[in-house]
């Protein structure tokens, strides 16, 4: 499957995290929206990510070994409403240029990494992470994991 990974951080979020902040407006409504700053992911980036059966996109957490699916039904560049986003991020939306909306998370298999490519380089994720500042980068991954 075709899809991005994302590295996130916990500088900003709250004590509990940056996942579990997000987790818990989608206990409250369903779903959430996570914002990527800087550039925006292309709209046909988003069509290829949304053509999958069960669309998801990596994250990374920089600077840990944690690694989450967070499975999205919309991507948009359009700011969503306020109240549907973090509220340590909501004052900050502006910044972030592309949305996903979050219907749930799961932990990725420790050795996600390995088995992800970098789709224009062929290289495994875990290495070209590594050697990259990139905040993100279009990959293959697997598709077994439902």
């Amino acid at each position: 499957m075709k899809t991005v990974a994302l590295r996130f951080s916990n500088k900003f979020a709250p004590e509990c995290g940056t996942i579990e902040a997000h987790n818990e407006l989608i206990q409250k409504n369903g779903y959430v929206w996570y914002g990527k700053l800087g550039n925006k992911i292309a709209a046909s980036v988003f069509l290829e990510i949304l053509d999958n059966d069960n669309p998801r996109i990596l994250l990374i957490h920089s600077g840990a070994t944690n690694r989450y699916w967070a499975y999205i039904d919309q991507i948009q560049h359009e700011i969503p409403e306020k109240s549907d986003i973090p509220a340590y991020y909501r004052d900050d939306a502006e910044k972030f240029k592309t949305w996903f909306r979050v219907i749930r998370f799961e932990n990725a298999p420790r050795d996600i990494m390995a088995k992800c490519t970098v789709a224009s380089s062929g290289q495994e994720l875990g290495i070209a992470s590594k050697h990259s500042m990139s905040p993100y980068f279009k990959i293959i991954a697997p598709d077994y994991e439902k």
